[in-house]
């Protein structure tokens, strides 16, 4: 039997087998029928639903900023990820997690037991950041400081890697989904006009920007009038995007500027030298790797498949098994140790 790894993201889970690379990609979205409590879909099917599910049927994220918020929810997306990257195998995968560097011993936990009630044999966890390191092409095992900032849907993860080791690290519950918010609050504001999340998942990847683009864009944004409650639609520019998601990006930066102050001199020049690495799928933002640069004064880059570099990173340290201990790692013991 194949091992597992998992990078269990707020937006989407991604599922890398041994010998096979990433082989599934569900939205972390699971579809209940509130009268029986019956699982009615889960993954891209369940996401169709959201907004658009009749009273009695509940489509709902159970992982919220990267841990579990619906043990029972998060249970049934496990078993059937598991169950599909098995391929109804008899033995039982050794399953290794991604998280993020802001969980709690609890919520360690939770999601071991969660793995292992979902058929997994021995659970390992490993920190998000380190895991995308990797999957990007990092060679951490070096005395060298590498930067990199994991932008995903619920969280950003910024980590100083050394010697396979966090030297500094923040993780906020700023990300991709926070944008998002930010995107229909500004509208709402502006156009007294509702959208709903997928609307504004869709505006923000065409015309979003973290910094001006050369040539603007727009496109046409399709909403519910709050004053007349009829059908309304605008045109929504890049230019008023900018505006419009300033203060997350703003506070993903500062982040950023927290940890590289915090940092050893030495592996401030290491960073400075070799670049701020940025992966996870909100990195993709227009211009956002641009904005780091300016703000930072450091060259940084997008890693190729940021999207994918946890998986691919957790995936990765499948080989080196015999060398981690099962069960939860203490994260926030470790951190408050590091401060």
């Amino acid at each position: 039997m194949n091992d597992i790894a998992i990078d269990l993201g707020t937006s989407s889970v991604q599922v890398y087998v041994k010998g096979k690379g990433v082989i599934a990609e569900e939205p972390s979205v699971v579809a209940v029928d509130k009268t029986s409590g019956k699982v009615l879909k889960v993954g891209r099917e369940a996401e169709l639903m959201l907004g658009r599910t009749p009273g009695n049927i509940l489509a709902v994220r159970p992982l919220v900023g990267g841990v579990i918020s619906d043990y029972d929810a998060t249970l049934v997306l496990l078993k059937s990820l598991i169950k599909r990257a098995s391929n109804q195998s008899f033995f039982k995968p050794n399953v290794i997690i991604c998280v993020p560097s802001s969980i709690t011993e609890v919520e360690e936990r939770a999601i071991c037991d969660a793995a292992i009630c979902a058929g997994a044999k021995k659970t390992y966890l490993i920190e998000a950041p380190v895991a995308s390191a990797i999957g990007a092409g990092v060679d951490i095992s070096k005395p060298v400081g590498n930067l990199v900032v994991d932008i995903g849907g619920g969280t950003t993860d910024v980590a100083v890697i050394s010697m396979h080791n966090v030297v500094t690290c923040e993780s906020i519950k700023i990300a991709g989904d926070t944008i998002n918010e930010a995107i229909i609050k500004y509208i709402r504001r502006k156009y007294n006009m509702l959208i709903g999340e997928r609307t504004a998942e869709e505006v923000k990847i065409h015309i979003g920007c973290a910094w001006p683009a050369e040539k603007p864009s727009s496109m046409e944004v399709k909403g519910r009038c709050l004053i007349e409650g009829l059908p309304k639609m605008i045109n929504v520019s890049s230019q008023e995007l900018l505006e419009a998601i300033e203060e997350p990006v703003t506070a993903i930066v500062n982040a950023i500027c927290a940890v590289i102050e915090r940092t050893p001199p030495e592996l401030v020049g290491d960073i400075a030298a070799a670049g701020i690495v940025m992966t996870g799928g909100t990195s993709r933002l227009f211009g956002l790797d641009k904005l780091v640069e300016h703000i930072t004064g450091i060259r940084a880059f997008i890693a190729e498949n940021p999207d994918k570099c946890g998986a691919i990173g957790a995936g990765r340290s499948l080989d080196n098994l015999s060398s981690k201990t099962p069960g939860t790692i203490n994260l926030a013991r470790q951190k408050q140790e590091r401060l």
